[in-house]
């Protein structure tokens, strides 16, 4: 089954021009013009993916993904931004971004990007178990079959990378996982952005499941090493 697509732009060669290019790679493209626009479709849509400008008229594409990160099972987002200063890419990667592309761009690369993203979830989906599996400690629930997660039994709303990103960690407790066997278990070896992406989702993921993200028991930093899920 094609994966829908949902591309947030407001100028239109640029967006007359990814539609094409997705479309011709198979993929079901619907288009949003302004945020008000994106957030309503994504609401009717459920689209897989949004390939979200940046700078758009109204609700720009930050203040989108901030609200896109209080859904349940929000969509994976591919950026994009005119600007191509480091500070503009973490930023973006810190309020739950999965990937960034600087303008101008080839577009036969954002279907790259576009495809290793899904790829990735696929693979995940794949090691995911066919049946109902329940993930209990301590107060957090973990349904994998469903991807919901709850807190002392009040349902928390994670996006699909923070979902992937909390299961790789939860699925193994105790192992301590170094930042490139993340990026490589949940964005995949193509993922081509900073390394800090990596450490931005653990914040996302604490601020979410942690009483305290500054002290947090549940996700532990490892000192120069990595992150560890002790449950």
């Amino acid at each position: 089954m094609a994966a829908t697509i949902l591309v947030v732009e407001d100028e239109e060669p640029i967006l007359n021009l990814v539609v094409a290019y997705l479309k011709a790679d198979g993929f079901i493209v619907h288009t949003a013009r302004d945020g008000e626009s994106a957030l309503s479709l994504v609401q009717t849509l459920r689209p897989d993916l949004v390939v979200l400008d940046l700078l758009l008229p109204g609700i720009d594409g930050l203040e989108i993904c901030r609200r896109l990160q209080q859904r349940d099972g929000g969509p994976y987002v591919l950026m994009l931004t005119a600007r191509a200063e480091e500070v503009d890419k973490v930023v973006g990667l810190s309020i739950g971004a999965d990937d960034y592309l600087t303008k101008p761009f080839s577009p036969r690369e954002l279907v790259a990007r576009v495809k290793a993203i899904l790829r990735r979830r696929r693979q995940m989906s794949a090691a995911f178990p066919s049946e109902s599996t329940l993930l209990t400690f301590r107060d957090l629930q973990i349904d994998v079959a469903r991807r919901e997660v709850q807190r002392r039994g009040v349902p928390v709303a994670l996006t699909a990378r923070e979902f992937d990103l909390l299961y790789t960690l939860a699925a193994m407790p105790g192992r301590v996982f170094t930042r490139e066997q993340l990026l490589e278990r949940v964005w995949g070896h193509d993922f081509d952005g900073v390394d800090r992406v990596v450490d931005v989702h653990i914040s996302l993921l604490r601020r979410k499941l942690e009483d305290d993200p500054i002290e947090p028991t549940l996700i532990q930093t490892v000192r120069g090493v990595g992150y560890k899920f002790t449950g």
